[in-house]
C-alpha cells in the first residue's frame, strides 16, 4: 500500500479557546468562522486536498455559523464529531451525558451539512471506555482521540501557567493533552477491544515514531518562530521516520494554524499567535506540498477504509482495557 496521510482539522472556535483558558466573554460565543472557513477552503482547493472537519455541536447549532458549515460539505469535505460543548473533561462525564453530547452533535451536523459523521475526536484528546461504547452505539467507524506523546503534561503545565483557572477548573482539566501513560499508546492505527468483545478502530494523531514528539502543524509553526530551517528539518525527519517504519500519517490541523494574532488578538495567549496570518498561510502551503510529495493525502474516512483493508500488515495488535 502506498504511503498514506490523513488530513483533519479540529474546528475549535474562538469561544472554546477562551472557555478552556478561563477567559471572560466566551458565553457570547465569539466566532472566527467568517475569517477562517472561506479562506481555508480556498487554500485546500488550491492544493487539491480533501479533509475532515471535526465540528463542535454548539457551533453547528448556531444560525450565524450554518452557512459556513454547509460550505464545508458543498466544497467536497466531510464532517466529523468533536463533541457538543468542546469540554476537555468529556471523559469525566457519566455515560448518559456523553451519549447526549454526541447524539446532539451528530444530529445537528447531519441536519445542517447534509452529511452524517462517522468519526469522532475528543476535545483535548479526551476519551474513555464509556465514550468508545457510545461511538459504537451510534454506528461510528472510528475514534481519533489519542495523541501518543510524552510531552502532553509539559504542555498542560504551560497552559495552566498562562491561564486564569481556579482550583476546580484545573481539576476538570487535569488530563488535558494527555498523560505520560498516553505516550506508551501505539502510534499506528489499532483496534480497541471493549469488555463485551466489540471492537472499534482507533486512528491516533501521529507523533514521530520512536521519539514520539509532536508532528502536527501547530508544533511545526512553533518551531518556525525560532528558525524556518529548523522547522523544515524537523518536518523532513518526521516524514522519513514515518516512511522508514511504515507508519501511516494522521496529520492534525487547527484553525490557529492559518489565523494569526493580527486576526484574533483575543487569543494572543495561545502559543504561535505572535505569528501573523499571512506567514502562517505561507507555511501551511509549504508543509502541505511537502506531505503531498511523500504521501497520498486523504480525508479520515478514506484513511479508515485503507488501513482497515490492509489490517494484516498495518494495524498493530488490538488493545484491551
Amino acid at each position: 500500500m502506498k504511503n498514506i496521510a490523513a488530513l483533519s482539522i479540529d474546528m475549535d472556535n474562538q469561544w472554546s479557546y477562551m472557555k478552556t483558558h478561563g477567559d471572560a466573554g466566551w458565553e457570547s460565543y465569539p466566532s472566527y468562522f467568517p475569517a477562517l472557513i472561506p479562506h481555508l477552503l480556498d487554500l485546500l482547493d488550491e492544493l487539491g486536498l480533501s479533509t475532515t472537519f471535526f465540528l463542535v455541536g454548539l457551533d453547528v447549532q448556531r444560525a450565524e455559523n450554518q452557512d459556513f458549515v454547509k460550505m464545508i460539505t458543498k466544497r467536497g469535505h466531510e464532517p466529523g464529531n468533536h463533541s457538543l460543548k468542546h469540554e476537555p473533561w468529556l471523559h469525566l462525564l457519566p455515560k448518559d451525558q456523553i451519549r447526549e453530547e454526541l447524539r446532539a452533535t451528530h444530529g445537528a451536523i447531519e441536519e445542517v451539512s447534509g452529511a452524517a459523521p462517522i468519526g469522532f475526536r475528543g476535545p483535548g484528546f479526551s476519551w474513555s471506555p464509556d465514550l468508545l461504547e457510545v461511538l459504537l452505539e451510534l454506528g461510528y467507524r472510528y475514534d481519533a482521540s489519542t495523541l501518543p506523546t510524552f510531552i502532553g503534561p509539559i504542555a498542560r503545565m504551560y497552559y495552566f501557567w498562562t491561564s486564569k483557572l481556579d482550583k476546580d477548573q484545573r481539576e476538570q482539566r487535569k488530563k488535558l493533552f494527555g498523560t505520560i501513560a498516553d505516550g506508551l499508546r501505539p502510534v499506528r492505527p489499532y483496534t480497541w477491544i471493549l469488555p463485551d468483545s466489540r471492537t472499534l478502530l482507533e486512528l491516533p494523531v501521529t507523533t514521530i515514531p520512536v521519539f514520539r514528539t509532536p508532528f502536527h502543524l501547530s508544533y511545526l509553526l512553533y518551531l518556525s518562530r525560532f528558525s524556518e530551517v529548523l522547522m523544515e528539518r524537523y518536518l523532513h525527519v518526521a516524514v522519513m521516520m514515518c516512511k522508514s517504519t511504515g507508519t501511516t500519517l494522521s496529520f492534525l490541523l487547527h484553525p490557529l494554524d492559518v489565523l494569526g494574532g493580527d486576526q484574533v488578538p483575543e487569543l494572543k495567549f495561545f502559543p504561535g499567535m505572535d505569528i501573523d496570518g499571512s506567514t502562517k498561510r505561507r507555511q501551511f502551503v509549504k508543509v502541505m506540498k511537502t506531505l503531498r510529495r511523500h504521501f497520498e493525502v486523504v480525508n479520515m474516512s478514506r484513511y479508515a477504509e485503507l488501513v482497515s483493508a490492509s489490517a494484516s500488515s498495518r494495524l498493530v495488535s488490538a488493545v484491551k482495557f
